[in-house]
């Protein structure tokens, strides 16, 4: 128990370490920017007609401390912690006076929706034909598939999207290729919605189905091949018992490990977004909002989006680290 402690002690520091220097780096990339948030809210407050000087400096002042640019650069630093730390990114540039954490709420669960769908069956369907296919390797199904999944994997995903978007948007226009709902459905209709929503992301989850597969194919095949050469994998073949509870009972099982520690990463990535594929097809997410805030030069909304992945990222790894030595007794806790 004590040795576990240690090992808990050292992994709490090591993420608060990642965590503080992310953010910092995120914190003086946006700031080194050419922007200046306030000039450029007077700019657009002020291009519909004539402002006084002194409302002009007082609309400066009431920006500068909402956008927490008062007093010397190490003020405003530490000023920026102080609302880090309570949630506060201030208000959006491009969305003003629209709070940075409202729009991020708004478009998280588009994202988390669109990729925890799209992660949790590209890794059951790539594990489960990849373990089929290091397990009966004479399979001519399961060979094809390996090699169209491999030739699909270096692709990036935009331009799979893009294929789809021609097929499915021209060729042959059966399914929405923009946009996350329909803007007339009826919200109040649940089952309604929640189907509108579900066609609406069909081909966002196949582009990134397609080029994600591969790597859980391949990385499940060289697992399963591996441990099909065991020893107790050989003996309960000699022993007679049937090759669909030997795949099912001892080699999946054993074989899942590293696939479920992927998984759990890539769980804590898609706060992230699919960046060019919600952009792609106009899907309402974070990736999209991300990509809008960059081009308004929106520095809050980038700062406030890549502070939550750097924090979702960082979450993610210290739980695995921290349940690994109590699922797994093999690993040592150090």
């Amino acid at each position: 128990m004590k040795a576990y402690l240690t090992y808990l002690s050292k992994r709490l520091v090591q993420f608060a370490v990642v965590v503080f220097v992310g953010i910092n780096i995120t914190y003086l990339v946006t700031h080194m920017t050419p922007i200046d948030p306030v000039e450029q809210s007077i700019a657009a407050a002020t291009s519909f007609g004539s402002t006084s000087p002194e409302a002009i400096e007082m609309m400066r002042q009431s920006l500068r401390q909402l956008y927490g640019l008062e007093g010397s650069p190490w003020e405003q630093y530490v000023s920026f912690w102080k609302r880090i730390l309570v949630g506060d990114f201030g208000p959006s540039l491009s969305a003003f006076p629209t709070p940075v954490s409202q729009l991020i709420l708004r478009a998280l669960p588009w994202t988390v929706g669109l990729l925890l769908v799209s992660t949790l069956l590209t890794w059951i369907l790539g594990n489960l034909l990849g373990g089929l296919a290091g397990y009966y390797r004479n399979s001519r199904i399961l060979r094809a598939f390996g090699v169209i999944s491999m030739g699909l994997k270096p692709i990036p995903y935009y331009v799979v999207a893009l294929v789809l978007l021609i097929i499915f948007g021209y060729l042959w226009p059966v399914l929405p290729i923009s946009g996350g709902a329909t803007m007339a459905s009826d919200r109040s209709n649940t089952f309604a919605f929640a189907l509108d929503v579900a066609v609406h992301s069909i081909l966002p989850v196949l582009s990134l189905m397609a080029v994600g597969i591969g790597g859980w194919f391949m990385g499940m095949r060289s697992l399963v091949s591996n441990v099909v050469t065991e020893d107790y994998v050989v003996y309960a073949e000699l022993a007679g018992v049937k090759r669909s509870r030997i795949l099912r009972s001892y080699v999946m099982r054993n074989a899942l490990g590293p696939q479920v520690t992927g998984l759990a990463l890539q769980l804590g990535a898609i706060f992230n977004g699919a960046i060019i594929t919600e952009y792609v097809f106009g899907y309402p997410g974070v990736g999209s909002l991300l990509i809008s805030a960059v081009h308004a030069g929106d520095y809050s909304l980038v700062l406030g989006i890549t502070t939550i992945s750097i924090v979702a990222v960082s979450a993610t790894v210290l739980l695995i680290d921290l349940l690994y030595p109590l699922i797994d007794p093999r690993v040592e806790a150090r």
